[in-house]
């Protein structure tokens, strides 16, 4: 059933190659009596002190507008996604929805030391002021920031492409860690969809992004490992954690995380450790310097599971199926 109203998808400059392959998912997916899908058409001027000004450049009056924009640092990311919001909204938009496969600040999200903000409730917060109606995203830092809005969080989970994919490998003796306790509950899950052991690896810090000393947990001798996380910054706890399991007796070692942020020194940390192969998907694009080793980073992608949820979003179909778990 075709609404009577349009439906538009405009994508911020931080993931416009994302957008375009959410496009090409939609048009895969897209019925005989819907028209093609296209990227709204947008421009953004710049003033000389760095300030800049969005603009829709085509009518949004009545529509429902998709804005995709992941909103890692730096924080005009986050600032141009937000006047994107405003601006569909003073343009008469009937609803708008931010698609933001990378939700930025999640880290913060309680106050874990005296006198510190929680930035993730802060950045839901502003988002609701700017004019969202609804948030589309993909694996949280933690799942209880969707209680940090007041307006309806679709949490897409990564695993609806890595388990496929872990699958696909045919590992005879695999078994899924976990990097740290906090992680516990999402490789439980993996393993429970795909049918094997679980790793538990146990860190204590020194300070943030510096890992004190790792240990692990479980059946690790003759086993091929792969560790899950939400998220790869410096690489400094997966590394020790997958040079902890091969000390540990470990066949071979693999990770993959949801979003690759890849900071630091991340690439050296990964081409120096014990991992066989790291694989993120792009809500992150992924950004090298000249002359790096990416060879152990594969990338999959998550853009025709957001392609598939905004469709049924729009039409108003349930999306409970989309999900691993």
């Amino acid at each position: 059933m075709i609404k009577e109203h349009r439906i538009k998808l405009f994508a911020c400059s931080a993931s416009k190659d994302f957008a375009d392959k959410v496009i090409v998912g939609m048009n895969k997916l897209k019925g005989p009596d819907e028209e093609f899908y296209a990227i709204g058409k947008s421009e953004i001027s710049h003033f000389s002190d760095g300030e800049f000004q969005p603009a829709l450049t085509e009518s949004v009056r009545g529509a429902t507008v998709f804005i995709i924009q992941s909103t890692f640092p730096p924080t005009e990311n986050l600032m141009e996604l937000l006047l994107m919001i405003d601006a569909a909204k003073r343009a008469s938009a009937d609803k708008v929805i931010a698609v933001i496969p990378y939700f930025g600040f999640a880290r913060q999200d309680r106050k874990d030391r005296p006198r510190v903000s929680i930035g993730a409730k802060l950045t839901a917060n502003l988002l609701r002021a700017a004019g969202a109606d609804r948030i589309m995203t993909c694996d949280l830092h933690a799942d209880q920031i969707q209680g940090f809005f007041d307006i309806p969080v679709d949490h897409v989970f990564a695993s609806k492409v890595f388990v496929p994919y872990i699958k696909s490998l045919n590992l005879e003796n695999l078994s899924i860690a976990a990097p740290d306790m906090g992680g516990a509950k999402r490789a439980n899950a993996y393993a429970k969809a795909i049918g094997c052991p679980v790793v538990i690896c146990h860190k204590t810090r020194e300070k943030a992004n510096v890992v004190a000393s790792i240990t692990a947990i479980g059946d690790i001798e003759g086993r091929d490992i792969i560790i899950v996380d939400d998220m790869i910054d410096t690489a400094g706890t997966l590394c020790k954690a997958a040079d902890v399991l091969i000390e540990k007796g470990a066949r071979s070692v693999r990770a993959c995380a949801s979003h690759g942020i890849l900071s630091g020194k991340a690439y050296e940390n990964i081409n120096n450790s014990a991992l066989k192969e790291v694989y993120i998907t792009d809500t992150i694009p992924v950004r090298a310097a000249e002359g790096v080793d990416t060879s152990k980073i594969k990338v999959i992608s998550m853009a025709d599971a957001f392609a598939s949820i905004i469709r049924k979003v729009y039409f108003y179909e349930p999306i409970s199926t989309e999900f691993i778990f």
